[in-house]
């Protein structure tokens, strides 16, 4: 049996199960540079538009999502360090954020 760099291999039966490779999970699609982008998604969530806020320091993070969330008057979640809003607020949002003191940006469409 040859090995071949790209195959997916879990079990042989002459060496008994293959270790895994640890898979690195996804970083956000935005980078770390201090500005808040603000982003309204509707992939994935049957058509219901939310508005995702990335770049909140991570202290702050628990805080600022329910501020928003009260502000807004509306639900929303904290997910991996993304902040989601439901409902279309970004203007809202961003100058609840600004208020706050962040330099925020507004992305996608």
């Amino acid at each position: 049996m040859s090995h071949d760099a790209n195959s997916r291999l879990v079990y042989s039966t002459d060496r008994g199960p293959i270790d895994q490779p640890t898979l690195t999970p996804a970083a956000s699609p935005f980078p770390d540079d201090g500005v808040v982008r603000i982003r309204r998604e509707t992939k994935g969530r049957k058509g219901a538009g939310v508005i995702t806020v990335y770049g909140i320091p991570s202290g702050q993070q628990k805080a600022i999502a329910t501020t928003l969330k009260k502000k807004c008057g509306t639900g929303g979640s904290l997910k991996e360090g993304v902040i989601e809003i439901q409902g279309d607020k970004r203007e809202l949002i961003k100058s609840e954020l600004e208020k706050a003191g962040f330099t925020v940006k507004l992305v996608g469409g």
